[in-house]
């Protein structure tokens, strides 16, 4: 995990990840995939926290800039969503400033009406998670992600 918030440091100090404190990365190791380069270095990680049961998020995925355009975001991505789908997941979401890669991805911009049903919005708003406040597009976490675009992908229906 050291590894992962060495490389995320420099990512967050350019405003292209969201600050998360040491503990919060600990917290969600289990999350995490990595892609490694032939000699065992990290070239990129991403994480899919499971938001709802039919919602997840991806989370903290980046590449070493040394990798980027060689499909190794591309290849977490797809494996957090094959995740996603093995959980029986329905829509994954994500908060980012790549707006590019994620739609062709299959990611959508999300409109502004309620991503989710009224009864799952008032379960939401009982988590003290930030990426599920990003989700609902609090105004408490307007001044960490200003900038970043929220985006869905629909997976299809749940497989339980």
């Amino acid at each position: 995990m050291a590894r992962i918030v060495e490389m995320a440091q420099p990512l967050v100090e350019n405003r292209v990840l969201v600050p998360k404190e040491r503990v919060v990365y600990y917290e969600a190791i289990q999350e995490f995939l990595v892609a490694e380069d032939h000699q065992s270095s990290l070239a990129g990680f991403g994480a899919l926290h499971v938001m709802w049961e039919d919602l997840a998020e991806v989370r903290t995925l980046a590449t070493l800039d040394s990798w980027r355009g060689h499909g190794v975001g591309s290849a977490l991505l797809n494996q957090l969503l094959e995740r996603a789908r093995s959980l029986g997941v329905a829509r994954v979401f994500c908060l980012t400033f790549e707006v590019e890669f994620f739609t062709r991805h299959g990611f959508r911009i999300m409109a502004d009406q309620a991503p989710v049903d009224p009864e799952v919005y008032a379960e939401l708003l009982r988590s003290p998670d930030e990426g599920v406040a990003e989700f609902l597009d609090l105004a408490r976490v307007k001044p960490n992600t200003l900038g970043n675009t929220r985006m869905i992908l629909d997976l299809g229906s749940p497989q339980h």
